[in-house]
């Protein structure tokens, strides 16, 4: 999966390769993208190299080559060829939620997905906020329903593979099976992400760290706020 900015810069190189046979220089890059230095461009070709997109040609000053581009975009870059700009789709809305595609639309639709605050993976913190920031994803990531993502604070769900830091994409909804990461809102107060285990009436929340205790909540106490689908890491 690709950033905004590394989708849009993987764009720009390959625009500019079709038009003129030469890749673009850091500082036109850097216009591009409204940057404000060229060491932010340099993370996002390592990134986009690292993940396969694009090769630096070695001994070969300015030398780029788009190796491949994401299969839900080639079709809109290929349009870019006759001539017809580029103007992604961003679903407005309160919360991320998928719109078909047309079926003789070439660019697929980007949706925005609110980043509504923090959630604790460790000491619980206050319930979700409201919305910080948007990031914009594309539909295949998340499928259908209404999504939020949220930023981990803390380590207990390291052994799920969730550091603190990351961010995790949810899934709206009240209900979750026992053995998904769910965020939970207990006594609509603390927000939460963790395992979700049903214990006769009770409801545990179990932690992916031994360092953390399982929680056990009669299940007036809890409300399920969305399922975790998915997570995104900056390195």
């Amino acid at each position: 999966m690709l950033t905004r900015k590394q989708y849009d810069l993987l764009r720009f190189i390959h625009e500019r390769l079709k038009e003129t046979g030469v890749p673009p220089s850091f500082d036109e890059m850097k216009e591009a993208l409204d940057l404000r230095s060229k060491s932010g461009i340099h993370r996002l070709i390592t990134a986009l190299e690292e993940r396969g997109f694009i090769r630096r040609l070695p001994n070969r000053a300015r030398a780029l080559e788009v190796v491949r581009l994401p299969d839900s975009v080639a079709p809109g870059l290929a349009g870019q060829r006759s001539g017809r700009g580029f103007s992604p789709s961003v679903i407005e809305g309160s919360l991320g939620k998928v719109r078909p595609m047309a079926e003789d639309e070439e660019v697929p639709p980007i949706v925005a997905v609110p980043v509504m605050g923090r959630i604790a993976a460790g000491s619980p913190i206050s319930a979700i906020q409201s919305r910080s920031h948007t990031l914009h994803l594309p539909p295949e990531m998340l499928g259908s329903g209404e999504h939020f993502a949220l930023e981990v604070r803390g380590d207990s769900m390291i052994e799920a593979g969730i550091l603190d830091g990351d961010t995790v994409l949810i899934r709206k909804g009240d209900t979750a099976e026992t053995g998904d990461i769910v965020v939970a809102l207990v006594d609509d107060e603390e927000a939460t992400l963790k395992r979700l285990r049903r214990k006769g009436a009770s409801v545990a929340l179990e932690a992916a760290n031994p360092a953390y205790e399982t929680r056990i909540f009669g299940p007036d106490r809890v409300r399920i706020q969305g399922r975790l689908i998915g997570l995104m890491r900056r390195y």
